[in-house]
C-alpha cells in the first residue's frame, strides 16, 4: 500500500456467507492483518467442552474466559488458534466445537470480555476483522463496514464443500444447524446479528468469491484514498 493510514474494516454476515474466506484474501491483497472474532469463541467454547462446563452457563463461562488465553497468529490460509499456548486450529473448526459456539457466544458478560479483546486486537487499525457485531458492537468506528448475506440453502452447500461432504442426508441436517444458528444470531439480546446502519449489504448467493473479494476491495480501497 502507498499509504500508512491503516483502517479497520469489518465484515459481519451469518455462517456460510463467506466471511472467513473473504477476509483472508482481502486482507493479504491490502497487506493487512486478518482477524477472527468467530475463532476465539470456538476456542473459549472447545475449553468449555474439555473442562465440562456448562455451556448455558453464562457466569460459569465468563469466569473461563478470564483464566483464559486465546492467541490469533494471522497466516496466509488463515489464522492459526492457540488455546493456553495450545494449537487447535484445525479442532475449533470441527461441528461440534461450532455449534458449541454459538451457545457460548450468547451471554453477554462472555461477549462483553471478548469484545475488549478483540478491540485490543485492532486499536491500531491495519486489520480485517470479521464475525457477527464486529461493525455494530466491536468497532462501531469501523472505516469500511461490510455485511455479507446469501440464501441458506446455498450456505448449506458452501459448508458441506467444505466439510468434503454433499449428501442429502448432511445437507439438510447442515441446513438445519445453520438455519437454527441463525435464529440464535439474530435474536440474542447481547449484539445481534444486524448490518450496522452505514454498512454496505453484499447478497453473494450468485457470486464467485473472486468477485466478491474484488467489490469488497474497491470499496476499501475508496475508503482508503479518501483517508489520505
Amino acid at each position: 500500500m502507498s499509504t500508512n493510514r491503516k483502517l479497520v474494516i469489518a465484515i459481519d454476515g451469518p455462517a456460510g456467507s463467506g466471511k472467513s474466506t473473504i477476509a483472508a484474501r482481502l486482507a493479504k491483497k491490502l497487506g493487512y492483518i486478518n482477524l477472527e472474532s468467530g475463532a476465539m469463541y470456538r476456542a473459549l467454547a472447545l475449553k468449555a467442552m474439555e473442562q465440562s462446563v456448562p455451556l448455558d452457563d453464562g457466569e460459569a463461562l465468563r469466569r473461563l474466559a478470564e483464566s483464559t488465553m486465546i492467541e490469533l497468529e494471522p497466516r496466509g490460509e488463515g489464522n492459526r488458534v492457540l488455546l493456553d499456548g495450545r494449537d487447535v486450529s484445525l479442532r475449533v473448526r470441527e461441528a461440534d466445537v461450532t455449534a458449541a459456539a454459538s451457545r457460548v457466544s450468547v451471554h453477554p458478560a462472555v461477549r462483553q470480555l471478548m469484545v475488549e479483546r478483540q478491540r485490543e486486537l485492532g486499536k491500531n487499525g491495519g486489520v480485517v476483522m470479521e464475525g457477527r457485531d464486529i461493525g455494530t458492537a466491536v468497532f462501531p468506528n469501523a472505516e469500511v463496514k461490510v455485511f455479507l448475506d446469501a440464501d441458506a440453502n446455498i450456505r448449506a452447500e458452501r459448508r458441506l464443500r467444505q466439510n468434503g461432504s454433499r449428501s442429502g442426508e448432511q445437507k439438510q441436517q447442515v441446513l438445519e444447524e445453520l438455519v437454527a444458528r441463525d435464529q440464535r444470531d439474530r435474536t440474542r439480546s447481547a449484539s445481534p446479528l444486524v448490518p450496522a446502519s452505514d454498512a454496505v449489504i453484499l447478497d453473494t448467493t450468485h457470486k464467485s468469491i473472486d468477485e466478491v473479494v474484488a467489490e469488497v476491495e474497491g470499496i476499501a480501497r475508496t475508503k482508503i484514498v479518501k483517508s489520505l
